[in-house]
């Protein structure tokens, strides 16, 4: 199942602690235009929720109680989702106005949570681990995944006992495999915001971001023990087709945990499970499914959807999709294969 660890941890002493959880959202998306023109990545529907529902449905599970969201880009949906969604759980927002990297995101946290301990999720990652099994941690921990190119990458290096010994932001010359996934739990945050501080006053890269990977590995430096977990699966939902086998996968573990799920009849249709539609849809002389994710309010009419992410408020007639993303409001018509159209959208063709 989705959201648990390849192997357990060290054995460490269990204890009650304040967590606060930093989940930066302040990035444009780039990769994911043209729907992220009008939509914050982290809002991307998956499997009946949002990438950014899941994150914080998984750290609620697990006892997390406040939250620190890091917003910039279309921020105020970012803030209209949290509000509406989750109305009784404590949160701040910080603004980055000037996009400078995740050190700087995580930077601007400092007076938000003082002296507490901090789990950090990036906010475009789905990981599968334990999140209760990490905050029992007496050790600070990274998690971390191994990946066949690390240049692309944080990457780790690790002692036989997984703890960490040198992390590198994408080196040229990997000595380790094993990439840093975006969750990082630490325990001496006083230690952590003096690292950014320290960071923040040096020269930043070529393109002008400072990233939170110098800032651990300056801790690391001045003694500070980091613990690697390693990760089942990790989903980074900033690309098209990463998104896509996220949510098919998040769709199957769904089906199995609720096998007596029903939908709702529709107007000849087929339906091929995993699929979630949301409430509202009117869908007629169709065939959905496998892996397809509906959003609320929207229309199909004589169309073959599989392995593809629908937003709401959209109207689908007589087309054929396959690994396809189609933005809220948007009016499709015709046939076509693959597609990835942003928000407020019309295109014909027929």
């Amino acid at each position: 199942m989705l959201f648990s660890v390849l192997r357990p941890l060290p054995t460490f002493v269990a204890q009650t602690r304040f967590v606060k959880a930093i989940i930066p959202v302040a990035g444009a998306g780039t990769k994911l235009r043209p729907i992220t023109y009008t939509q914050p990545k982290a809002l991307i529907p998956i499997a009946g929720k949002t990438i950014l529902g899941v994150i914080v449905d998984q750290l609620l599970d697990a006892g997390v109680a406040e939250f620190v969201f890091v917003i910039g880009y279309l921020g105020d949906k970012i803030q209209h989702y949290v509000e509406k969604t989750y109305p009784d759980m404590k949160h701040t927002f910080v603004t980055q106005n000037d996009r400078r990297g995740t050190a700087h995101a995580i930077w601007l946290t400092g007076e938000a949570v003082g002296t507490d301990e901090v789990i950090i999720v990036l906010g475009d990652t789905v990981c599968d681990y334990n999140v209760k099994e990490v905050l029992s941690s007496s050790i600070s921990q990274i998690g971390v995944r191994k990946v066949d190119d690390p240049r692309s990458f944080g990457v780790a290096e690790l002692n036989d006992r997984d703890m960490v010994t040198r992390m590198v932001e994408k080196p040229l010359i990997p000595k380790s495999n094993m990439a840093m996934v975006g969750i990082y739990y630490i325990k001496e945050s006083e230690a952590m915001y003096d690292a950014l501080d320290r960071h923040l006053r040096s020269p930043a890269d070529e393109n002008g971001e400072y990233h939170f990977t110098n800032a651990l590995q300056q801790m690391l430096e001045r003694g500070i023990a980091l613990h690697a977990f390693r990760v089942n699966n990790w989903f980074d939902c900033g690309k098209k087709e990463t998104l896509l086998t996220t949510n098919a996968i998040l769709l199957k573990q769904m089906d199995e945990a609720h096998p007596d799920k029903v939908l709702p009849p529709y107007d000849t249709t087929v339906i091929i499970p995993p699929v979630n539609i949301a409430e509202g849809c009117t869908i007629r002389h169709s065939i959905i499914g496998p892996n397809v994710t509906i959003g609320e309010f929207t229309k199909v009419e004589s169309s073959i959807i599989k392995d593809s992410i629908i937003g709401s408020y959209a109207e689908l007639q007589q087309v054929v999709l396959n690994s396809s993303i189609i933005g809220n409001d948007a009016y499709v018509r015709g046939l076509s294969q693959s597609l990835n159209i942003g928000d407020n959208t019309e295109i014909d063709l027929a």
